[in-house]
């Protein structure tokens, strides 16, 4: 049986006060996570070119919606 197997299994039993403390901690640990790869991605240089991007918008209107920007292959290639 694997971890996550035993941990699906343990995570049934619980209480759904115990469920909701458990979704609180992995939400927090993802937090920690996402914030550590921005953190990485901010000092190797990877955010450099977004940086740059945004600090070319026109007033409070970007150039490009920022899901157009972010759909952009030669971003995905540099992140």
């Amino acid at each position: 049986m694997s971890t996550l197997t035993e941990i699906e299994e343990a995570a049934s039993k619980l209480s759904p006060e115990e469920f909701a403390e458990l979704l609180r901690w992995m939400r927090e640990r993802e937090a920690a996570v996402w914030d550590r790869q921005i953190e990485e991605d901010a000092k190797s240089g990877r955010l450099d070119a977004l940086h740059a991007r945004l600090q070319k918008e026109d007033g409070d209107e970007p150039e490009v919606s920022l899901d157009d920007f972010l759909d952009q292959a030669e971003l995905r290639e540099k992140v």
